[in-house]
């Protein structure tokens, strides 16, 4: 959430952040009524408390009709004391309401717009020219099936549709991938972790996701948990409701879990294969930054995740996302999208998102530096995204006969193997 002072001294910046997001700007005036209320009935409150323990001590010394007027007095002021502590407690509880519903503040660098309005900042690597080559590209999928990689039909028979197996060499493939991004991730500084995928309604809500993102989260409505679509989630609470010493700063994690997505008006949306599933595995970077550090920081999750691509030998672009697009946390979000062949387009492999002190006051994580007590910054990065990744490394590097060139960095992690080959014709 944001500073409620930060709403007070400048709404016209949060109206334009609502604005720019494409949100319900009048949930700003509402929010600053609310707050209006929530103050002046805590006010009243206070006031009404210092008259009835000043009567209280005068009720002691008083007799006959000036003490029977005192407690007739006293027993209104309770009366009004107890009203005035209704008020505030509905005015807090209405503030707190409205103010989960406010996105955070948009970054002034992010361009204005939907989904189609993104800003390319840089361009790597080569798009194959598989017509100079000689052959037309084969879709992941049927390169899958070719290798034995993926089986997309038994995965729809076992739990239905947008579910797979990944098989033999493309098991084996995954556990390269992740096993290359911890280490990749662990050269760098980052803890890796191997974190919950059920959690706490707080801990959801805390990290963003039970708004706009309601629609895409399953919910055991029996255990009173959600399972989280990204490992951010249990990673942003890990440190919930603690006090963090400044020379501690920056926290790095790198979290491998399963990740869970319904998928919520996605219907007909890359219904083929497993670029869009509903249960995927994933390697996530996760900051806990001071404020002011959080821009650079995000320059630095952007770095790591372009150095990720290029040593897969992908081509690629990174976006600045436009305000639109952005989650409800994400200040700002940089997204590096792969080119994928047989589509012809450049499609998202990871993101990483500023999401500055919007979660940090939501899960009451602090730093103390100093006498100083104040709201730490958060920022998450996917380093790998499992069946995306593979999705890209199997159509750009395919060969014509159906096998695949396997990068060099994940060489070590499959035995040394340099080419996947086919097991059926």
């Amino acid at each position: 959430m944001i500073d409620l002072r930060l709403l007070r001294e400048d709404p016209d910046r949060v109206r334009a952040s609502q604005r720019a997001r494409g949100e319900d700007v009048a949930l700003v005036d509402s929010l600053l009524s609310a707050d209006e209320r929530r103050r002046s009935s805590g006010v009243r409150f206070d006031e009404l408390r210092a008259q009835q323990r000043q009567l209280g001590k005068l009720i002691p010394k008083a007799s006959g009709d000036e003490k029977a007027e005192l407690l007739k007095k006293a027993s209104q002021l309770a009366a009004d004391v107890k009203a005035a502590d209704a008020e505030r407690d509905a005015a807090a509880a209405e503030t707190q309401e409205l103010l989960a519903k406010l996105g955070n503040l948009v970054h002034p660098d992010v361009p204005i717009g939907g989904e189609e309005d993104f800003v390319t900042l840089e361009t790597h690597g080569e798009i194959r020219d598989f017509a100079a080559e000689g052959f037309e590209p084969k879709d992941h999928l049927e390169l899958g099936n070719l290798l034995g990689a993926i089986d997309v039909e038994r995965g729809a028979k076992v739990s239905g549709s947008r579910f797979y197996f990944l098989t033999g060499v493309g098991a084996l493939l995954e556990f390269a991938l992740v096993n290359a991004a911890i280490a990749q991730a662990t050269a760098a500084g980052f803890t890796p972790m191997l974190t919950p995928a059920l959690v706490r309604p707080e801990s959801m809500a805390g990290t963003g996701y039970l708004g706009q993102d309601a629609d895409g989260v399953y919910y055991l409505e029996k255990d009173n948990l959600y399972l989280v679509g990204t490992s951010e989630v249990a990673i942003a609470s890990y440190h919930r409701d603690e006090i963090l010493d400044a020379d501690q700063l920056p926290l790095r994690y790198a979290g491998f879990s399963p990740c869970f997505r319904r998928e919520a008006g996605s219907h007909g949306k890359d219904t083929r294969g497993i670029f869009r599933v509903h249960q995927f595995d994933k390697v996530e970077m996760f900051s806990f930054v001071d404020p002011a550090d959080s821009q650079a920081e995000h320059q630095r999750l952007l770095e790591w995740e372009k150095q990720w691509l290029t040593s897969l030998e992908l081509p690629f672009r990174v976006i600045d996302v436009a305000s639109g697009d952005l989650g409800s946390s994400a200040a700002r979000k940089f997204d590096c999208e792969a080119w994928i062949p047989t589509q012809g387009k450049y499609r998202e492999l990871t993101s990483t998102s500023d999401c500055s002190e919007f979660q940090s006051r939501r899960l009451s994580i602090r730093v103390r530096d100093g006498k100083q007590v104040k709201p730490l910054a958060t920022l998450n990065g996917t380093l790998c995204a499992v069946p995306r990744t593979i999705v890209a490394l199997l159509e750009n590097h395919q060969q014509a006969d159906g096998s695949v060139r396997v990068p060099e960095i994940l060489r070590p992690y499959l035995g040394g193997r340099e080419v996947l080959e086919p097991v059926a014709k």
